[in-house]
């Protein structure tokens, strides 16, 4: 018997949005569940890696284009045997549809996740899930802040998550009772 396809999550939002621990939460409330975070299939690339800076370098903005169609080959393989499949990345509402190309048929969850500055500074400065000082990322949050208003990615038909003050399970639930068009 075949799987009804499992639906994809994109979880977009400045680092410390939470991308990563709500995209963990979201799929451990699914008996099959995949995580494709982008930053963990960049650093794959064992040499010559091009890391994101504000000015978007030429490697760099190719090095992210190769991981997030990676992504969405891999989204579709597990969506279609019956996975629910979260890709993390700090992504506009443009970059979605070069990968969604690959998603024609199946169920696609973009979402926001929208922090408070300060909200965003504090769970960079306090988490533990990167292998590298985290203080590196502080500039990024702020150039990327107010590049990503959260009111370009509602007109794109992206659903926007406020968690800045909801607790992980919350921010879950929130997204689990969004409503997307059939």
């Amino acid at each position: 018997m075949t799987p009804s396809p499992g639906p994809i999550w994109v979880l977009s939002g400045s680092p410390g949005a939470g991308k990563t621990s709500v995209s963990q939460a979201l799929l451990a409330r699914s008996a099959l569940g995949l995580h494709l975070p982008i930053d963990d299939l960049r650093e794959l690339v064992v040499s010559g890696l091009a890391h994101p800076s504000l000015d978007h370098p030429p490697e760099a903005v190719r090095q992210f284009a190769l991981a997030r169609t990676a992504a969405a080959h891999h989204a579709r393989l597990y969506a279609e045997a019956g996975f629910t499949v979260a890709v993390d990345d700090v992504l506009w509402p443009a970059d979605l549809a070069p990968m969604s190309a690959h998603w024609a048929g199946l169920d696609v969850h973009p979402v926001r996740l929208l922090t408070t500055l300060e909200v965003a500074h504090h769970r960079n400065r306090t988490r533990t899930n990167k292998t590298y000082d985290t203080a590196r990322l502080a500039p990024l949050i702020d150039g990327l802040y107010p590049q990503m208003p959260p009111e370009l990615y509602a007109e794109a038909g992206w659903a926007v998550v406020d968690s800045s003050h909801l607790t992980l399970d919350d921010t879950v639930d929130a997204l689990l009772t969004l409503e997307w068009p059939q």
